[in-house]
């Protein structure tokens, strides 16, 4: 991407020192655990950290990206390390997306469109094919998201061909139920809905972590499923 652009009050650039890297780290943590503190891992050297700051220099959101191909997954991707994903080997470039993460006390739909239109330039600098990453959701009980993963299994699991296989030492079945598309939709993360409206699909499995205390599906996005009205959506926020 550009080194960085301006929309309206925010402004979103990639991190370029230690120093930034550390409070996006910080930021993770506070939306994540709830407290004061840094979210890191032995990954965070090796990803690009995307910031979106107001005119001010608050950092507002952040997330992580890297670009990743098959060969090298094992030891480059977060994701890899719950599922693996040989069955995509010919999938081409991916682009890993993870930790994404709005400040708490924000509510503005121009944070999470500044992030795409930064993620366009990325993908169109990198020519990945497929956006990739674990979508989380709250607590480690998948019965508390029975609607959701319900919904999930019977309408957007990923092509078979496809789909990562199992990895993680805590994985759980998706129910084989009718589903409550009202209460399916409660349950769904809105990034995981965002990435379903532009195409995307998921494992046909969930994980549970709970060092991080969550349960999280595989989640990809094939750039070639995004619509020509979704895309000029996107790419209208960086122009």
């Amino acid at each position: 991407m550009q080194h960085s652009f301006v929309r309206g009050r925010y402004r979103v650039r990639l991190a370029e020192t230690e120093a930034e890297r550390d409070a996006a780290q910080r930021l993770r943590h506070r939306c994540f655990i709830g407290q004061e503190g840094r979210d890191a891992d032995r990954f965070d050297p090796h990803f690009d950290h995307i910031l979106v700051e107001t005119a001010q220099g608050a950092l507002v959101a952040t997330c992580r990206l890297h670009l990743l191909t098959c060969e090298r997954a094992d030891a480059e991707s977060y994701v890899a390390q719950f599922y693996d994903l040989s069955p995509l080997a010919g999938s081409g470039p991916m682009l890993e997306l993870g930790r994404f993460c709005v400040e708490p006390s924000v509510r503005d739909a121009d944070v999470l469109r500044v992030v795409w239109g930064a993620l366009a330039e990325i993908v169109d600098r990198t020519g990945a094919r497929l956006l990739v990453g674990c979508t989380s959701f709250k607590g480690t009980d998948p019965k508390a998201f029975c609607h959701g993963f319900a919904h999930l299994n019977a309408h957007h699991c990923g092509p078979e061909a496809l789909r990562p296989r199992r990895k993680a030492p805590l994985c759980f079945d998706f129910p084989q139920a009718e589903t409550d598309p009202k209460a399916a939709s409660r349950e769904l993360p809105s990034l995981l809905r965002t990435y379903l409206m532009m195409g995307g699909w998921v494992s046909d499995h969930g994980v549970i972590d709970p060092d991080m205390g969550t349960l999280h599906v595989f989640t990809a996005v094939p750039v070639a499923a995004i619509s020509r009205a979704r895309e000029r959506s996107i790419r209208a926020a960086c122009a």
